[in-house]
């Protein structure tokens, strides 16, 4: 491990543990590595190196994945988890019994092409709304079921935060459930039943953000805005809550892409999600080779 590396960059330990279990039974259920019992027991090692630039993600899933294939496996990294790497660079080695080390390959890669690319797209995202302005990105629940901790791990290595991690962590008002109730009627029955909890509104409008405001909501999500609407809302929070000590969050959401992440940090917002960071990122090329 590198002592270097910021503990709460990575995902949960239990998480971890139990992602690497079910892929590596994924991998090995029923026989195990054929074609590694074939090779001889003696020790080996290989550099964990980075075909493309970007950043680095999942280096605790590596370690684990050895790990539970024999604990004798030694891996270390040459730079700390959220680290930029270049094209070529290599990032960490791994010594240990030959037939292990190959039968882990796969499986450690796998985690961390995937976390790495997550972070890569994620700094990218960050990268372009901090040379706007102030806004500062993070995800959604859009991820592959089973892996949330870990792709959220990855943007927080990646330079973004992280929104909400499931349905309990706070109420999130959507459109959906506004069919039934109103945001003034939504966020009164949150404070009664939920007291403590954040509470956040979806709005549609520049109206419904106006509503937001005036009824306490914690935060608004400014949805398929145009920069203009958001500018406005943005005005609307100044006017009824300038020199409060904690002013309504706003965030924007809907489609933001590289090109108009930028218009959208401009407004004076204080969040940008999103959902293509855990939803669409395409995976950073690492590889493991033999020394």
């Amino acid at each position: 491990m590198n002592a270097d590396d910021p503990d709460w960059l990575h995902p949960p330990v239990a998480a971890v543990r139990e992602a690497v279990q079910r892929a590596l039974a994924e991998d090995l259920t029923p026989l195990g590595d054929l074609t590694s019992s074939l090779l001889p027991s003696g020790p080996a090692e290989a550099r964990i190196a980075a075909r493309d630039a970007g950043r680095l993600a999942g280096t605790r899933c590596v370690v684990e994945t050895f790990a539970q294939l024999d604990p004798s496996i030694e891996v270390s990294w040459s730079v700390p988890e959220g680290a930029e790497v270049a094209a070529g660079e290599v990032v960490g080695l791994v010594r240990g019994p030959f037939p292990a080390l190959l039968t882990g390959e796969r499986t450690a890669l796998n985690f961390l092409c995937f976390l790495s690319g997550i972070a890569t797209l994620t700094s990218q995202y960050v990268a372009a709304a901090a040379a706007a302005g102030q806004a500062r990105v993070w995800d959604t629940r859009k991820t592959v079921p089973g892996l949330r901790s870990l792709s959220k791990a990855a943007v927080r290595a990646g330079g973004g935060r992280n929104h909400r991690g499931n349905l309990s962590d706070w109420l999130l008002i959507k459109d959906n459930h506004l069919g039934g109730v109103s945001i003034t009627d939504a966020v009164a029955l949150a404070r009664h039943r939920w007291p403590g909890r954040t509470v956040h509104v979806e709005c549609d409008t520049v109206a419904q953000c106006v509503e937001g405001l005036e009824a306490g909501a914690d935060a608004l999500l400014l949805d398929n805005m145009t920069p203009d609407e958001v500018v406005t809302c943005v005005e609307s929070r100044r006017s009824r809550q300038e020199g409060w000590p904690r002013q309504t969050l706003l965030e924007v959401s809907g489609e933001i892409t590289l090109d108009s992440i930028g218009g959208y940090a401009a407004t004076g917002v204080d969040m940008i999600s999103v959902g293509r960071l855990t939803k669409s990122a395409v995976a950073l090329d690492l590889g493991l080779d033999l020394a």
